[in-house]
């Protein structure tokens, strides 16, 4: 398969394979996430269906669709989960992502958050943030090293953004729902990721921590790329500039919340018209 235009990226063909030259992520030309015709197939059924989707530097992008659209299946295609039958993914215009496993996704800047908070109930909100710590230290010697200073004016920063400064010394285990799903988005802010893949943050809150989690999604973007998987539309409404429709594996339509919601298509299929 030839490479797309927009990647202006030079390879060299070694027995069928592709070698790439560059593996910084370079977003000035194009998207930071392209993916370009990808299927999947599970013992015969298409999770992906020749789907193709370009999320900008900084762009806030929510995903919707009905079950079995393949929401979780382009997730995982994304962060090296599942490898897709045939198809393009891209981190910028030089890092081939289907070249990488998962933990190495991870490495070059994409974080994501499942639906299930997972965070370390026996430790405090710090110790989480702390042990979540970009660094090349083991995960559990990096509690008994004294962090410098940059490091705690980050995680200073990342208590602010998730609004959890005056529960730094709270357990995770005893924190709210809403509050261990804003941690785990934390703990992942500490990973710097160029691009956070959110899986339906919302469900179990209460409506005030819904409130909180958009202001805080909101207050994320630009710095980096966010993917939101939510099935709440008036969530998604409050949220998204632009939302991207998934059925049976393909993208159904792309727009803003109203043009989509007003499509006969998505109508159809999922807004129950």
């Amino acid at each position: 398969m030839s490479q797309p235009a927009v990647m202006g990226q030079s390879y060299l063909d070694v027995g069928g394979s592709r070698a790439i030259h560059d593996n910084s992520l370079d977003v000035s030309h194009g998207p930071v996430l392209y993916l370009e015709g990808v299927s999947v197939s599970f013992d015969g059924f298409k999770a992906l269906n020749n789907l193709s989707m370009y999320i900008d530097a900084g762009e806030l992008r929510c995903v919707i669709g009905p079950n079995g659209a393949g929401k979780t299946t382009l997730m995982d295609v994304i962060t090296g989960k599942t490898r897709p039958d045939s198809g393009l993914v891209y981190f910028g215009q030089t890092i081939d992502l289907l070249d990488m496993d998962e933990p190495a996704i991870a490495q070059v800047g994409i974080g994501r958050k499942f639906q299930k908070p997972s965070v370390f109930d026996a430790l405090t909100v710090y110790e989480n943030l702390e042990l979540a710590l970009k660094t090349e230290k083991g995960a559990w010697r990096t509690l008994f090293h004294r962090l410098s200073g940059e490091q705690q004016s980050r995680i200073e920063q990342v208590l602010e953004t998730i609004h959890l400064q005056e529960l730094r010394r709270q357990y995770a285990g005893i924190l709210s729902h809403g509050q261990k799903q804003w941690l785990e988005i934390g703990m992942l802010l500490m990973q710097e990721p160029k691009v956070m893949l959110v899986d339906e943050p919302i469900a179990g809150m209460t409506h005030q921590e819904i409130e909180r989690t958009a202001e805080l999604l909101l207050s994320l973007q630009g710095e980096r790329s966010l993917v939101v998987v939510e099935h709440d539309m008036e969530f998604v409404r409050s949220i998204a500039r632009r939302v991207t429709v998934l059925h049976e594996g393909s993208v159904l339509t792309e727009g803003s919340m109203d043009e989509v919601q007003n499509d006969p298509r998505v109508i159809q299929v999922y807004l129950g018209g």
